[in-house]
């Protein structure tokens, strides 16, 4: 079953109701289902056969959730990156993709064209020289796949610090958007959803369930996130769901002026970091019970843990700080070192089995089985079972940097700044941030006249802005054990502070 088909039914009842919105841009279910045929048949044309992968290097905007959903369609796999990316960072995940084509804005080709390597170059088309096809009238079929064909390919960070590509199949994202409409949300025709994430991650995941009960989707037209903005926009439209923020995002919401004409909005899912108690209990206290939790990773997308809105009333501590209840469809166990069942209330390594779990990292067996050791998702992530049954994330056994939801790996910044010739060494890390949930900050050994400014330049020509270094701090020696590995953890005591 292609994930596509999902949408079915909400095509046929509501032809007629618009699908997608991005500003004064509009698509009926009808006009959606029938460019996104239209499109699928267009690839085909360029020579894209079944299980071929497309790239999208793009901003959120009016093709791209018909690129996304049409790719899926045509039974190839998207290959959505993040629009904040350097563009020697897609070119990277391009290499290790070998997608047919890859769609991004015309101020990112020639970058992006220098950067790849190998014969077997991709098609790169500018978004703005591209325009949508006209809507089939009689519109076939979605491609018949099988329920395992890859459909979609999310790159995240792994431990060699270049990122990896956690292969999402139909039945993975079916499993997920089912999941979604059990546990965290249940879309309704009458919702109108507002996506102001990026469409490359968890907004463009929430498509599927919220386009399969036949609401309408709103693409926020901003650039940049304002929460002023979000709420005029909650006002005019009569938005009654925002599929998924960032914890930083609930922060920027509690820093906005109150509103009394936002009424409408009855749901926002958020996930992606652990938000700081007094900033979700000043949020339920402002705006009610609308806020629902989700727990998850790329290899398993929205889906191992939840908490709902109605559960963040008047709840505890130990419930606000949890990642709640386990979702429907999933198995959790914690595991120790020896991947043995950690007793009743031990803390363990988080480890996932069900539908929602990925098939697998692209191209990358070794890093597969041990993801999946023993057929289960070992997440990485510390936790336990608290008194009420909910899950509560500890930490995490390997060293991602979460910043406003995104994840970064210390071994890209360190990689980078590891090249330039006064730095003798450098190690990377995560501190608490009020507004960001972690920033990044690097601790260096380098020649006398290295300056903090030298630093950051030499960084913003290799790594996008988000994972530019907050904080720089020069040591004479890097703190280490007996064996010569350096105390990540002991430089983020030493320079921590109190948020």
């Amino acid at each position: 079953m292609n994930v596509y088909s999902m949408l079915t039914d909400a095509i046929r009842r509501r032809k007629g109701e618009v699908a997608i919105s991005y500003g004064k841009h509009h698509l009926t279910y009808a006009e959606f289902d029938g460019t996104c045929a239209a499109l699928g048949e267009w690839l085909g044309r360029q020579g894209c056969a079944r299980g071929d992968r497309v790239l999208l290097f793009l901003k959120n905007g009016f093709e791209f959730p018909v690129l996304l959903m049409a790719i899926m369609r045509a039974g190839l796999v998207v290959v959505p990156t993040n629009a904040k990316l350097h563009p020697r960072e897609v070119a990277w995940i391009a290499g290790d993709a070998g997608p047919k084509l890859i769609f991004t804005h015309g101020e990112h080709v020639d970058a992006l064209d220098a950067a790849l390597e190998g014969d077997a170059r991709p098609r790169i088309i500018a978004i703005e020289d591209f325009a949508l096809p006209q809507p089939l009238s009689h519109a076939p079929a979605a491609a018949k796949v099988d329920p395992d064909d890859p459909a979609w390919i999310f790159y995240t960070s792994g431990t060699t610090g270049k990122p990896k590509g956690a292969t999402l199949s139909h039945r993975n994202l079916i499993a997920a958007s089912v999941n979604c409409l059990a546990d965290v949300f249940t879309f309704q025709e009458s919702d109108r959803v507002l996506h102001v994430a990026p469409l490359s991650h968890g907004s463009g995941l929430y498509l599927i369930p919220s386009l399969a009960r036949g609401a309408r989707n709103l693409i926020y037209d901003r650039a940049n996130f304002r929460p002023d903005e979000v709420f005029d926009t909650v006002a005019r439209e009569g938005i009654t769901a925002i599929a998924f923020v960032a914890p930083t995002m609930i922060v920027r919401f509690l820093e906005a002026a109150p509103r009394d004409d936002i009424g409408t909005l009855r749901g926002v899912i958020y996930g992606g970091a652990t938000i700081h108690l007094e900033h979700i209990r000043a949020a339920v206290a402002r705006f009610g019970p609308i806020f629902h939790q989700l727990y998850g990773q790329g290899e398993a997308p929205m889906t191992i843990s939840y908490l709902p809105g109605e559960a963040h009333l008047g709840a505890d501590d130990e419930t606000l700080v949890s990642a709640g209840y386990i979702r429907s469809g999933v198995e959790v166990r914690l595991v120790d070192e020896d991947d043995l069942d950690v007793p009743p209330g031990g803390d363990g390594e988080i480890c996932v089995r069900g539908d929602v779990v990925m098939k697998g990292y692209w191209r990358n067996p070794d890093a597969t089985a041990k993801a999946l050791k023993g057929g289960w998702l070992h997440t990485g992530d510390i936790g336990h079972f608290d008194t009420g049954g909910r899950l509560r994330v500890l930490d995490r056994r390997h060293d991602t940097i979460i910043s406003g939801g995104t994840n970064i790996y210390p071994k890209e910044i360190e990689d980078v700044l590891a090249a330039h010739p006064s730095v003798r060494e450098v190690i990377a890390f995560g501190l608490p941030d009020s507004e960001w949930g972690e920033s990044v900050a690097v601790a260096l050994v380098a020649d006398a006249g290295m300056t903090e400014d030298a630093v950051l330049d030499f960084c913003r020509d290799q790594l996008a802005r988000f994972k530019k270094p907050k904080h720089v701090f020069f040591l004479e020696e890097l703190p280490k054990n007996a064996y010569g590995k350096v105390l990540r953890r002991t430089l983020r005591e030493r320079f921590a502070q109190p948020l």
